[in-house]
């Protein structure tokens, strides 16, 4: 995809000369490259809408899920940590939270003895994968059953699996929008991987027999997502199997062609359109943004939100004033283009701070 942002070059020695000192001063006062506020320094408290059904005084849950079994990299699991050092406590404190920290939840490791899933098709890892989500799902219930905004930290796009369960346990009739390169609604049956990261909307929506994977029973009695509870916001790596399915069952799906083709005002206001009325669950996949800004992520696909598209993104959720719980994923510290930099790394966790923050109400103005 091109860039959209449109630059003309620096015509002088002494332009360049500037241009590097003025970088380096903004790195100074807690600005990124090309003197982009970053991190604190970035946020900006406005009033928004608080949802009517949480609590007052308004109280962010910060749920640590280090998952990294439903996909093959390792370090996914960092992902938490990488956010709570970023200073993500004083982010939510400074636009107005009040901050009841749930720790890190304890996932085992896969065993020998571990039951396996039969088929058909393949689902890897599932009874690590499903047992680990059951805790999610516990304890984003038991957050949001206090009144209080969820926010969980990943960790792999599976434990989607654990948090919209938790939440359609509370508020049945919450609209989910899911945000993300790929649509995550394979079957057991028609995934190419088996790789648990890219199934968690078909179990949610009750296309895959939750009695028969293990790990995965405790989803049978929860109730299930809807076609018209979902919509897609960032898709460009969807599988033939996907395709067909989001076809069939007509869900709402906004592919980067119509980011392309509507802009993603006009996009995010169908998807909110769609939604009006109901409670929101923001599940965000750091990899629907483009590599370029968000390198550090285990299934990169070229093509996708560019900066500014993918905060918008997140502003428009949070005005709405209806939303009540968010998922930040995929963010992966030890993953980076190059093996010798950090600046990836800090490039892509910072990032994730920056539109949870926007979720949280962060504005510019």
């Amino acid at each position: 995809m091109a860039s959209r942002l449109l630059t003309r070059p620096l015509s002088t020695a002494s332009s360049l000369r500037n241009a590097a000192a003025a970088a380096a001063a903004g790195d100074k006062a807690g600005m990124g490259v090309g003197g982009i506020r970053m991190g604190l320094d970035a946020i900006h408290r406005v009033e928004t809408p608080t949802p009517p059904f949480l609590t007052l005084p308004k109280t962010v849950a910060v749920i640590g899920a280090p998952m990294t079994y439903g996909q093959p990299f390792a370090g996914a699991d960092l992902g938490p940590k990488a956010l709570r050092d970023k200073d993500l406590h004083s982010a939510c404190a400074k636009l107005g939270w009040r901050v009841a920290e749930q720790g890190d939840l304890s996932f085992d490791p896969p065993k020998r003895d571990d039951p396996e899933f039969k088929g058909p098709g393949m689902c890897k890892l599932s009874h690590v994968v499903g047992s680990g989500n059951k805790k999610v799902y516990e304890k984003v219930r038991e957050n949001a059953q206090k009144g209080r905004f969820v926010l969980t930290i990943g960790g792999d796009h599976s434990i989607g699996l654990g948090t919209v369960a938790g939440i359609l346990s509370v508020r049945p009739n919450t609209g989910l929008i899911w945000i993300d390169a790929h649509a995550d609604i394979n079957t057991p049956l028609i995934s190419p991987s088996g790789n648990m990261h890219g199934m968690p909307v078909a179990f949610l929506m009750g296309l895959v027999d939750a009695k028969t994977v293990p790990g995965c029973e405790w989803l049978a009695n929860v109730p299930k997502l809807k076609p018209e509870q979902i919509s897609y916001v960032g898709l460009r790596d969807i599988d033939f199997g996907e395709r067909e399915l989001l076809k069939k069952l007509k869900i709402q799906a906004f592919t980067m062609y119509h980011v392309d083709k509507y802009g993603i005002g006009k996009v995010m206001e169908m998807i909110l359109d769609r939604q009006n009325g109901r409670p929101l669950h923001a599940s965000y996949d750091i990899d629907a943004c483009d590599p370029v800004i968000a390198p550090s992520t285990g299934t990169r696909v070229r093509g996708g939100l560019s900066y500014r598209e993918a905060h918008y993104v997140a502003e428009s959720i949070a005005e709405t004033g209806m939303l009540g719980s968010v998922d930040m994923v995929e963010v992966n510290p030890q993953l980076t283009e190059s093996e010798t930099s950090n600046n990836e790394n800090d490039e892509t966790v910072d990032l994730g701070l920056a539109l949870v923050a926007d979720l949280l109400g962060n504005r510019m103005l």
